[in-house]
């Protein structure tokens, strides 16, 4: 989007190629003539560098498989593709890239989920970058109410979403890499088998009856809903098909609806639900101008706890799924990722680096207790996502919680690179005509 530097309403500049398998613009950048921008596109099946003019629209690729381009002064563009920081001749008048690409540094750390690139260059011609894998490397861990802690023995992974299965002897768990692919993790038996194998897939949910995952995946469009049967003996389904990001939240007890995150342009962040009776149609549960998200039933399918920031922080409540009988704020100093206990009576959430417990009663009218601090600890959380599910489980008797630690190089990127007067090497190994 853009906004005058005076302030004002916001106005998109760019629109998704759905048919090119585009997800979302980032790392916008604008030339030095003002004339025109470059950004990358997040795609499903490799990132686009791609050049747009401000007035026309006119937009053209300029580089496969590259992300976080940034323009310098000697007439070069340079991006990094999968760790490695390369640079290509680049001419600013025809909006043109001049010649081959040249690597220069290996090991940049790169986020897997946002494709930003930890390097930036001075006008003076300083490099600066983080050395790191771009692949995280996180534990799976058992915490218990105390904030004890025990390593599961799954090994290292770029983990996130993890969700246990009904009967809790299976997890399924998105890992993050090149491929994002959702994977079960036995339990008992210590095996991580790959569920997923088709475009870009995560957030996985469990059907209550624990036969099928549900996922999201980008599949040469947008994010839609899917499933499969989390034996691995079918192909994925399609539930959705939408021109918007969709992110599946919770299922009800009884396997009757599916309630899904949707970011729509103009509404923000809205939580959708997806009956399984009747016409399948989905329809809106709160569409508002806030954003809504991290929505989850409870155990007896009467109540969605869920996060909005509508009091301009977020804020956790909890609604009557039939709708009517207003709303009930559960956190008092911020809260995401609500997690019901599965007996009913707890509601756990995070605050910050800070795990929550509120007690709750609903016999004969909902009431919620005072929040309590069960333990504190940095457990990786993809706080950054739009849609912000929780990045932790319970187990039935709600006495463990499933959790992930970062680990690896990841967690170890303490030191900053500078190479100073870098534009003379650079003049040198990809010279501009």
């Amino acid at each position: 989007l853009q906004v005058s530097a005076s302030g004002g309403t916001p106005q998109p500049l760019t629109a998704l190629d759905s048919a090119n398998g585009e997800v979302a613009h980032v790392s916008p950048e604008i030339l030095p003539d003002g004339k025109a921008f470059v950004f990358t596109a997040w795609r499903g099946n490799g990132d686009q560098i791609v050049v747009q003019h401000f007035e026309t629209g006119e937009r053209r690729v300029l580089v496969q498989d590259g992300s976080s381009a940034h323009y310098v002064a000697t007439g070069h563009l340079v991006y990094v593709r999968e760790g490695t920081l390369l640079a290509v001749p680049f001419d600013l008048a025809s909006l043109e890239v001049t010649g081959a690409p040249v690597p220069f540094i290996e090991g940049v750390m790169q986020g897997s989920s946002s494709r930003h690139a930890a390097f930036s260059i001075s006008r003076s011609g300083s490099l600066v970058y983080v050395s790191g894998d771009s692949q995280a490397e996180r534990t799976l861990v058992w915490v218990d109410r105390q904030g004890a802690v025990e390593p599961l023995p799954a090994p290292l992974h770029g983990y996130d979403d993890p969700r246990l299965s009904p009967d809790g002897q299976r997890l399924a768990v998105q890992i993050q890499g090149g491929d994002n692919d959702v994977w079960i993790y036995d339990i008992p038996r210590n095996t991580l088998t790959r569920l997923t194998f088709e475009g870009l897939n995560g957030y996985p949910l469990w059907t209550p009856d624990g036969e099928r995952v549900t996922f999201s995946s980008i599949r040469g469009g947008t994010q839609d809903l899917f499933w499969i049967p989390a034996d691995g003996s079918g192909t994925a389904e399609r539930l959705t098909t939408s021109e918007y990001g969709q992110y599946p939240l919770s299922w009800s007890p009884d396997g009757h609806t599916l309630v899904y995150y949707e970011l729509h342009p103009t509404s923000g962040g809205d939580l959708w639900l997806l009956p399984f009776e009747g016409e399948h149609k989905p329809q809106p549960f709160l569409q508002t101008p806030f954003h809504e998200r991290s929505a989850v039933f409870s155990p007896d399918g009467k109540w969605l706890a869920y996060s909005s920031d509508e009091s301009g922080r977020y804020e956790i409540y909890v609604r009557p799924f039939a709708g009517g009988g207003g709303k009930w704020q559960i956190s008092t100093e911020s809260g995401t990722e609500p997690v019901w206990a599965r007996n009913g009576r707890e509601l756990f959430y995070r605050n910050g680096d800070q795990l929550m417990a509120v007690d709750i009663t609903t016999k004969l009218s909902f009431s919620a207790g005072t929040p309590r601090l069960l333990f504190e600890g940095q457990y990786y959380t993809n706080r950054g996502t739009i849609r912000s599910r929780a990045d932790y489980d319970i187990t039935s008797d709600g006495q463990r919680f499933l959790m992930i630690q970062e680990g690896g190089t990841d967690s170890e990127a303490t030191q900053i690179n500078v190479v100073l007067n870098w534009f003379e090497e650079l003049k040198q190994r990809v010279p501009t005509n």
